[in-house]
């Protein structure tokens, strides 16, 4: 169901939309200096209000408030069967902004959790697919810690066999410094790939998993009807 605009709205309500849609920080202001009046206008200019409010609060940054906030939006549109808000689909929105505050205050299994359920709902949702390949990336840093490891090992022992070749090997053993040489440039440059490597292979595992995913619920659905 949209949400219903009543023809006739409160003072408060109008004061409220005069603010400057882009002045999040007077809206957040207002919305928490009249909270305990905005709660009680009828639903619906309450419910806009608290909207634009939540939005608001994603939007200057301030992710916890706004983790304690959305979940109110997502109630009550469950409880009043409101789905659209000026042509934005309003659960869909709370939720993928809802899993938007979790990355963003380092909660990846609990945002990777959230875009899961949006993709069941929506496999086409293309927007929350590639954000649950930067989840997936972000909670899954170990293999990454292990090539980068390796890469700066690599990369150790190539300057320490810097050193050694011009300390000792150029000299004194001139004979052997095209080997050294040759060895220096391999080690420096798999360290280098190991850097790479690691974080072109976590890429790859994550968009894997999430493709898979979508697929399996493309054919769910498909199944369901």
């Amino acid at each position: 169901m949209a949400y219903l605009q009543p023809t006739y709205h409160s003072k408060l309500y109008r004061d409220f939309k005069s603010i400057d849609g882009a002045s999040y920080r007077d809206i957040i202001h207002f919305f928490e200096r009249k909270e305990e009046d905005i709660r009680q206008l009828d639903f619906e200019e309450y419910f806009e209000l608290l909207y634009i409010y939540v939005n608001a609060l994603f939007e200057v940054g301030a992710y916890q408030k706004h983790l304690v906030m959305a979940d109110e939006v997502i109630e009550a549109a469950i409880c009043h069967n409101i789905q659209w808000y000026k042509n934005e689909d309003i659960f869909q929105k709370a939720l993928f902004r809802k899993a938007a505050s979790l990355y963003n205050t380092s909660e990846f299994g609990h945002a990777e959790y959230i875009l899961r359920e949006l993709i069941r709902i929506d496999p086409e949702y293309r927007d929350a697919v590639s954000f649950l390949k930067k989840c997936i990336r972000a909670g899954n840093l170990r293999p990454l810690q292990v090539f980068r490891a390796m890469g700066i090992l690599l990369l150790l022992v190539s300057a320490a066999v810097i050193c050694a070749e011009v300390l000792v090997v150029r000299p004194f053993y001139a004979l052997h410094a095209p080997a050294v040489e040759l060895l220096r440039i391999v080690l420096f440059g798999a360290g280098c790939g190991s850097l790479v490597a690691g974080e072109l292979w976590r890429r790859w595992k994550a968009h894997r998993a999430a493709e898979f995913f979508v697929e399996e619920n493309r054919r769910q659905k498909k199944r369901g009807g």
